[in-house]
C-alpha cells in the first residue's frame, strides 16, 4: 500500500506554518499541514504589533488562519508530531508520531523554537504574563511602569539600554553578567537602576525578591530566554545551523532555503528573535519560495 503524495509538507501549523501553506494553496498546490499544537505564544493572553490583529488573542489569529487555509481544497492538515524526515524518492519522507508516513516533493519546517528560562521559583509562572522577552510585543501594556530586566549574558544590556522607552528600569546583573565601563555609563545615560544582589524568587504580578530580603514590586520583568529548536528534524536534514545570541536556528537564505535542497524554514525556527508579524511575512516568503522551486527547479541555498 502506497503512502500519500504531496507536492509540500508544512511541518507546523503556527503563524509560519498557515502563512507558507496559503501562499502553496493559492497556487493550487497539495500541501500537507502536520501540527502538534505547540504554539511558542501560547502562554500569552494577547499578540501585539501584528498589523491589523494588534492585541488579538494570539490563538484567535492561529484559528483564523487555519479556517481560512482550510478552505483550499488542495489543503490536507494532520494533527500530530512529525518525529522523522529523510530524503526518500526524489523527495522526502516524513513519519507521523501515528506512525504513518507521508511524502512530498518540497519541506517547509515551521517548527518553532522553544523557551529555555533561569531556574528561579515563580519565572516560569508568570512566562508570557508578567515575565516577558519582547518589548515590542508586551512593553506597551505595562504604562511606563517599573520594569525589571534580568540578566542571562551580554545581550541583556541590549534589553537594559532599550526598555526605558517602556519605562523605570532596574537592571538585575544576577551573576551572569557584569558591565564594562562603558556600558555603566550608557545604561546612567538611559536612567537605568543597577542591582547586583541574587535574585532569589518571583511573586505577586512581577515582585522581585533578592537574597538580601529586599523585595521590588514590579510591573513587568524581562528576560532573553535561552532558544533551542522545539524539533530536531532540520538537524537530522542535515540543514546547517547559525549560532545566535540567545542559541541556534537554522541558517536559510533571503528565500528562506536551507542548505538542503528542497527544505525551506521559516519562523521563530529560522531566525535570531521572532514576532506574529516576522512569522507570516517568513511563511508567505518559504511558500513562495517552495512553489516556484516546483515550477523552476531547485536552487541551493548558498
Amino acid at each position: 500500500m502506497g503512502i500519500d503524495e504531496f507536492d509540500v509538507i508544512v511541518i507546523g501549523g503556527s503563524y509560519a506554518g498557515l502563512s507558507a501553506a496559503t501562499q502553496l494553496a493559492r497556487a493550487r498546490r497539495r500541501v500537507l499541514v502536520i501540527d502538534a499544537g505547540q504554539r511558542r505564544n501560547r502562554y500569552a493572553s494577547h499578540s501585539h504589533g501584528f498589523l491589523g490583529q494588534d492585541g488579538r488573542e494570539g490563538a484567535a489569529i492561529a484559528a483564523d488562519g487555519r479556517a481560512q487555509l482550510m478552505k483550499y481544497s488542495t489543503v490536507t492538515w494532520r494533527e500530530g508530531l512529525a518525529t522523522q524526515a529523510v530524503q526518500h524518492d526524489g523527495g522526502f519522507r516524513v513519519t507521523v508520531s501515528d506512525g504513518s508516513a507521508v511524502h512530498a516533493q518540497r519541506l517547509v519546517l515551521a517548527t518553532g523554537m522553544a523557551d529555555e528560562l533561569p531556574s528561579i521559583p515563580g519565572l516560569a509562572e508568570r512566562w508570557g504574563s508578567s515575565v516577558f522577552h519582547c518589548p515590542y510585543c508586551h512593553g506597551y501594556e505595562l504604562n511606563q511602569g517599573r520594569i525589571g530586566v534580568l540578566a542571562t549574558g551580554p545581550h541583556s544590556w541590549h534589553h537594559a539600554m532599550m526598555l526605558p522607552d517602556w519605562g523605570q528600569v532596574t537592571f538585575f546583573l544576577n551573576g551572569a553578567f557584569e558591565p564594562d565601563d562603558e556600558q555603566l555609563a550608557k545604561l546612567a545615560a538611559r536612567g537605568v537602576a543597577i542591582e547586583r544582589t541574587r535574585v532569589q524568587a518571583v511573586s505577586g504580578t512581577a515582585t522581585v525578591t533578592l537574597t538580601d530580603g529586599r523585595a521590588l514590586a514590579l510591573d513587568g520583568l524581562f528576560v532573553l530566554s535561552r532558544l533551542h529548536s522545539a524539533s530536531p528534524l532540520g538537524e537530522l536534514l542535515g540543514c546547517e545551523m547559525e549560532d545566535g545570541p540567545m542559541g541556534r536556528y537554522l541558517r536559510t537564505d533571503m528565500m528562506k532555503a536551507t542548505s538542503v535542497a528542497g527544505v525551506y524554514a521559516c519562523g521563530d525556527a529560522a531566525r535570531m528573535a521572532g514576532s506574529v508579524a516576522f512569522a507570516v511575512a517568513d511563511g508567505a516568503m518559504a511558500g513562495a519560495a517552495a512553489h516556484q522551486s516546483l515550477v523552476f527547479g531547485l536552487p541551493v541555498a548558498a
